[in-house]
Formats: C-alpha cells, sequence, structure tokens
C-alpha cells in the first residue's frame, strides 16, 4: 500500500506519497491526484493509493523547515524506484550543496559520461522526490533556467531561498 498525505507550504500544497520503505513521491503543487495515480501505477504495479492523514508527518516537518530556511539537507527514508542510469544521475544532483547549481552536463561529467547531458535531463525531468532530491538547483548548459515541474516561477523560489539561507 501507499500512504499520502499533504503539506502546507508557503508556494501552495504538495503531496506526499509514501511506501513501507520510504517517501516515493513528492508531488509539486501542480501536481493533480490523476498524475500521481498514475506515476504509482506505473512504479508501485498493483498498489493500493490510499490517504492516510498524518502518515507523513516527519517528511512535511523537514519540508517545512526547508521553507523556512532552517534545514539545508532531509534525513529521510526514500523508495527511489527508476532505472539505473536515472538513479546514478539523481544521486549525482544529491550532491549538489545547498545554494549551489550545476548544469546537466556537469552532472554527466561527474557521472564519467560527458556526452549524456540531454540523457541527465531526462532523468532530472522524471525525479519523483523535487526538492528532497534537488533537481531546481539543475540548470541549462548557459547557466539559465530551465522547465521544472513545479514551473519555473518555483524553480526560481527555491534557488532564491537557498541563496538567502546559504
Amino acid at each position: 500500500m501507499l500512504s499520502y498525505d499533504y503539506c502546507e507550504t508557503p508556494h501552495g500544497t504538495l503531496t506526499l506519497v509514501k511506501s513501507d520503505r520510504g517517501l516515493c513521491f513528492l508531488g509539486l503543487p501542480n501536481a493533480t491526484e490523476e498524475q500521481i495515480a498514475a506515476w504509482a501505477g506505473k512504479r508501485f504495479r498493483g498498489s493500493q493509493l490510499q490517504h492516510v492523514p498524518g502518515c507523513c508527518r516527519r517528511e512535511a516537518q523537514e519540508l517545512q523547515q526547508y521553507f523556512a530556511g532552517s534545514r539545508t539537507t532531509f534525513a529521510l527514508a526514500l523508495d527511489h524506484r527508476n532505472t539505473p542510469f536515472a538513479k546514478q544521475a539523481l544521486a549525482e544532483v544529491s550532491r549538489v550543496p545547498y545554494g549551489q547549481t550545476a548544469t546537466y552536463g556537469d552532472i554527466a561529467g561527474r557521472m564519467g559520461r560527458p556526452r549524456a547531458a540531454r540523457a541527465v535531463g531526462r532523468a532530472v525531468a522524471t525525479n519523483p522526490l523535487a526538492i528532497v532530491i534537488p533537481c531546481h538547483r539543475i540548470m541549462g548548459s548557459d547557466g539559465q533556467l530551465t522547465g521544472y515541474g513545479g514551473g519555473l516561477e518555483l524553480k526560481r523560489t527555491l534557488l532564491d531561498l537557498e541563496s538567502r539561507a546559504a
């Protein structure tokens, strides 16, 4: 069974989905229930998705601390199901320090695959754990903001939050 609950933030309501192994999906404010159900059906075939108020208290608390500027890293159990390449790419994304940015090419280079920037971009675009795996810190090759599941305004807001607190 997958349990989910909501987390109120200054930038909208997040949907937190948790398996028995940890947080597996963080739906940004514009994520619909249909999108979350479709994601769960692909990654957790046959699992029920059930709203369980309070099931994600710790996760919500850490996210609220992040938005308040008092948390720079997360100490959450994660259940990250993805391809081996995407797992490696997102592990590298997780190593980008709070308040700093990197490009897709930087991440590909760190993986020892310097020509795989586009593949890194695809992996980042399907990151199910936005904010916790900080894909908002990844920029285009020219250093410009590029797509973000929560929209470029939210990406800019998260980067501004981190630059002020860093």
